[in-house]
């Protein structure tokens, strides 16, 4: 899909690819991001957990490790979830604001040029004119 971007200086049109290989890239990013939230969230959790079984056990090591990691698998098999669309949701915000950058950066480097060459500066200015008759 062609999505047409217009300034008040340029026009221009960007097409985004719709291939499998992007989406299949992006869902990888998604995963290895949940992936890492998923792991700092679960040792955070482990860290509370051993300090909690710490002081409530004296000397029953086998069931303070069978809780413990019983809570460690409780937090996987509750937390992967959330955090695979808190990832993929943060990936999505990321990547915007890493188009808009873009966008942004090209349309200053067009200017910065167009104050140099006056033949590129004509030309934004009768395309503000135009855009301008046609509002």
């Amino acid at each position: 899909m062609t999505q047409v971007t217009s300034t008040p200086y340029f026009s221009y049109s960007t097409a985004q690819p719709r291939t499998s290989r992007v989406r299949r890239e992006k869902v990888e990013a998604s995963r290895t991001l949940s992936g890492m939230l998923l792991a700092a969230v679960l040792s955070a959790l482990l860290v509370v957990a051993d300090q909690v079984i710490d002081t409530w056990v004296d000397g029953h090591m086998l069931a303070a490790w069978v809780a413990l990691w019983t809570v460690a698998f409780a937090a996987l098999a509750l937390l992967a979830p959330p955090l695979r669309k808190v990832s993929s949701g943060l990936a999505s915000i990321m990547a915007t604001a890493v188009q808009s950058y873009k966008v942004r950066r090209m349309e200053e480097k067009m200017w910065e040029y167009a104050h140099h060459d006056p033949r590129i500066m004509a030309e934004l200015q009768h395309a503000w004119l135009r855009s301008q008759s046609q509002i």
